[in-house]
């Protein structure tokens, strides 16, 4: 389980988060949703320790995440982490990107981190493009490296900082069957997402936030419930949907 209480950041003297608390359980799909600027993507990276907090406290599967000796490599290993823009290391090739962390932080052999990297590959569709660069490829094709990149090392958590929000339309809709089918196959995600869509189909929990803090936390049934629906969320929800029909 992941665990936040009562986290609280700040930039300067700018709240950024203002806290929040959540217990994220093992085999959830949770979508972080809400405004640009309301702090989703710092809570994300807070979880493994990317963004510092100065009040409160974050623990995954009962490690404290800012404590001194927390072994921080030991800690992203076990919570895979994809970013918007790929960070793919453009002088290597597809599967050196994949096999290099196994090698120097799991310490696999140069043999096993290669097929564990291949497998990866062939589960997002991308084999045959194995010894290529990521230039050679489309964003959605290096979205996909990305997340089978994370996968290499076995994480037991997987976080998304708006996968999408990088890429052309049409490139979107096999990022997220990738996600979809790790859903499906009972991996634990957090999902930084405006794809509402998307998080109808996969979420098992939906978080709210604004300004910085978290003003819903509740089950898809109820956040997409009208009926249900704060006065926020149904604007926010209203102009999500306005986003997507205007051209």
């Amino acid at each position: 389980m992941i665990v936040l209480d009562n986290v609280r950041k700040w930039y300067g003297t700018t709240p950024v988060l203002n806290g929040c608390s959540a217990r994220i359980a093992a085999g959830e799909t949770t979508v972080i949703c809400g405004p640009s600027g309301s702090g989703k993507s710092t809570l994300l990276r807070c979880i493994n320790a990317l963004e510092s907090i100065q009040q409160g406290s974050i623990s995954v599967d009962g490690v404290e995440v800012t404590a001194p000796k927390t072994d921080l490599c030991a800690l992203r290993a076990r919570v895979g982490m994809v970013f918007q823009s790929f960070e793919l290391f453009p002088h290597l090739s597809v599967i050196e990107n994949l096999a290099l962390a196994q090698i120097k932080v799991l310490r696999r052999a140069r043999t096993a981190a290669r097929d564990r990297a291949l497998a990866l590959l062939d589960r997002v569709g991308l084999a045959a493009h194995a010894e290529k660069y990521p230039l050679q490829l489309s964003g959605g094709q290096q979205q996909r490296v990305a997340i089978a990149r994370a996968l290499a090392m076995d994480p037991r958590y997987m976080l998304f900082d708006e996968p999408t929000s990088a890429l052309d339309p049409e490139m979107v809709g096999e990022v997220l069957a990738v996600m979809r089918q790790l859903a499906m196959d009972g991996m634990t995600m957090v999902i930084v997402t405006h794809e509402m869509e998307f998080a109808r189909q996969v979420a098992h929990r939906m978080i709210f936030m604004d300004q910085g803090q978290i003003t819903a936390d509740c089950g898809k049934q109820a956040f997409f419930d009208p009926a249900q629906q704060s006065e926020r969320i149904r604007a926010f929800l209203g102009g999500m949907a306005q986003r997507r029909i205007t051209p």
